[in-house]
C-alpha cells in the first residue's frame, strides 16, 4: 500500500527550482525516505536507482572519482542514453560512500540539467570522514515518521482532513477527531506500523513489527560503537531511556548505572546522529530569540510515540483510557507535540524548546515555548480541564507577555485571565486532539489579539 506524505510537495517544490542543488534527504532509518523517493520517479521521464549497500553499486564511485567518466560509466550499466530527457539519478544509503557525498558537488558544477536526490540515515557518521564535505552545494530536505494528518490520509478520513483544515474545527468533528487521535498517539506515525494497522486494523499484529524496528535500530547504532565500554553504554541507554520520557535528565550515572557523565553524553551524541533519541534543552529566555541552554539538564525526545509506548508497556493501559494527558504521568502528550511540530519542520534540524527557571523556591518549568512572528508564547500542558498554571502564571509575570496557551482535554476557547500579581492575559484553551495543527492555531489566535 502506498502511504501518501506531505514531503512530496517540497519534493515537486525542488524539481520546480531554477538553480536547483542536489538533494540530500536525512533522516532516521525505517521513516520512508526510499519509498516516497520512489514515488518520485513518476515525475520524471527516466530514472536511476542505486543502493550504495549493494557493493555492484558502491563500486562505481570507487572506479571513477571524476564525475564525468563517472557518469557516462553509469549510464552505460544501465543502458540509458543521455538524451533531451528529464532524468533523476537516486543514492540510497548514500553514507556508506564518502567518495559518493563528495561527487555531488560536481552534479551540480558540471551537470545541473540532471536531478539528484541522495537518501541516508547515519549520515553524521559518514560525514565525520569527510575531509571536504560539498557545503553549499547541496540541499537538504528532513524526514521523520508520519504525523497526524499523514495517518488520516492513510485511514482515507477525507471528511475529518478537511474538517480539521477549517479553524476553528466544528464541534460535530470532535468525536471523531477524537477516536482518529488516539489510535494514532498509540501507535505512532512509523510508516510499517501505520501501513500494517490500515490493512489489519488491529494493534494486536503489530508487536512483531516494533520489535524488528527497535532491533534494527539497536544493531544500526551500536555498530558505530568505538569498543566493548561504548557498546555497553549505548545498549544500557536505549534499554532504560524510555522509562525517563519527558524527563529532564542528567548523564552522570543515567538511568542508575556507574557510568560517567562523559562516557553517556558521547552516547547520546551518537544516538542523536542516529535520530532515534534528541536532546532538547531547555531555554531560560523571557523574550526573543529562544536560545537552548546547554548548561541546564535537557529531556529526551524519542523517534517516534509509539515506539516508546509499545517499550514501556503502556499500550494496554492508553487503550482504556479516554484523557491521554492523564496517561504515563502525564508524559506522552508532551512527547506527541513535540514530534508533530519536529515533523512539520523538513528543511532543517532546529528542535522545539521548553522553558526553565531554577531557582528556589520559585523554580517553574513550562512545556514549550513557541514563536509566532513578533510573539513569544508560553505553552502549558495540563490534564483534565482545569489547572492553575502556576508556570505560565510566573513566565508573564516575568516576561510580560500577554498570550499563552493551554493544552487540555476540554474544548476549544479563548478567555481574559488575570495572573495572581493581577497581569492580564490572553489564554487559547487548545484541545490537544488539535495537536497537528497546533502552528496553525497559534496564528489564528494571534490575530484575535
Amino acid at each position: 500500500m502506498s502511504l501518501n506524505r506531505l514531503i512530496y510537495n517540497d519534493l515537486i517544490r525542488w524539481k520546480q527550482k531554477t538553480n536547483r542543488k542536489p538533494l540530500l534527504i536525512r533522516g532516521a532509518r525505517q521513516v520512508g525516505k526510499t519509498t516516497i523517493v520512489k514515488e518520485f520517479f513518476r515525475e520524471f521521464d527516466q530514472h536511476i536507482f542505486m543502493d550504495l549497500e549493494k557493493e555492484s553499486d558502491k563500486k562505481l564511485f570507487l572506479e571513477f572519482r571524476e564525475i564525468r567518466p563517472f557518469l557516462d560509466a553509469l549510464l552505460y550499466t544501465r543502458n540509458i542514453k543521455k538524451e533531451n530527457k528529464s532524468l533523476l539519478i537516486f543514492i540510497d544509503e548514500i553514507q556508506e560512500s564518502p567518495e559518493a557525498i563528495q561527487l555531488l558537488r560536481y552534479f551540480y558544477e558540471e551537470f545541473p540539467e540532471i536531478f539528484v536526490i541522495a537518501a541516508g540515515s547515519l549520515l553524521e557518521f559518514a560525514l565525520d570522514k569527510i575531509p571536504s564535505f560539498p557545503v553549499g552545494r547541496v540541499e537538504y530536505l528532513y524526514m521523520h515518521p508520519m504525523n497526524f494528518q499523514e495517518f488520516l490520509m492513510a485511514m482515507q478520513q477525507e471528511q475529518i482532513l478537511e474538517a480539521l483544515n477549517t479553524i476553528p474545527l466544528k464541534k460535530e468533528v470532535y468525536p471523531a477527531l477524537g477516536t482518529l487521535f488516539h489510535t494514532f498517539a498509540i501507535i505512532g506515525g512509523m510508516p510499517e506500523i501505520v501501513n500494517e494497522y490500515v490493512s489489519t486494523g488491529m494493534i494486536s499484529s503489530l508487536p512483531s513489527i516494533y520489535e524488528s524496528i527497535w532491533t534494527g535500530y539497536k544493531d544500526d547504532t551500536v555498530k558505530y560503537a568505538k569498543n566493548q565500554t561504548e557498546r555497553n553504554v549505548l545498549s544500557h541507554i536505549i534499554n532504560n531511556a524510555p522509562l525517563y520520557l519527558d524527563q529532564r535528565i542528567k548523564f552522570q550515572n543515567f538511568a542508575n548505572s556507574n557510568y560517567r557523565s562523559r562516557e553517556v553524553s558521547e552516547a547520546f551524541r551518537k544516538l542523536d546522529y542516529a535520530k532515534l533519541i534528541r536532546l532538547i534543552y531547555p531555554s531560560v529566555d523571557l523574550h526573543l530569540p529562544i536560545r537552548p541552554n546547554i548548561q541546564k539538564s535537557p529531556r529526551m525526545q524519542f523517534l517516534d510515540s509509539g515506539l516508546v509506548n509499545y517499550f514501556s508497556g503502556i499500550q494496554t493501559e492508553l487503550l482504556s483510557i479516554n484523557d491521554l494527558s492523564t496517561s504515563y504521568k502525564g508524559k506522552l502528550v508532551p512527547h506527541i507535540l513535540f514530534q508533530e511540530l519536529i515533523s512539520n519542520n523538513t528543511i532543517n534540524s532546529d528542535l522545539p524548546r521548553f522553558w526553565v527557571r531554577d531557582k528556589i523556591p520559585s523554580s517553574s518549568e513550562l512545556d514549550l515555548l513557541y514563536q509566532s512572528n513578533n510573539y513569544l508564547i508560553p505553552v502549558e500542558i495540563k490534564s483534565g480541564k482545569t489547572g492553575t498554571l502556576r508556570s505560565l502564571q510566573q513566565f508573564i509575570n516575568l516576561s510580560g507577555n500577554k498570550l499563552a496557551i493551554r493544552l487540555y482535554a476540554g474544548k476549544l476557547s479563548i478567555g481574559n485571565h488575570h495572573t495572581n500579581e493581577g497581569k492580564e492575559f490572553k489564554l487559547l484553551n487548545l484541545p490537544y486532539v488539535l495537536i497537528s495543527k497546533f502552528q496553525e492555531y497559534v496564528k489564528w489566535f494571534v490575530q484575535q489579539d
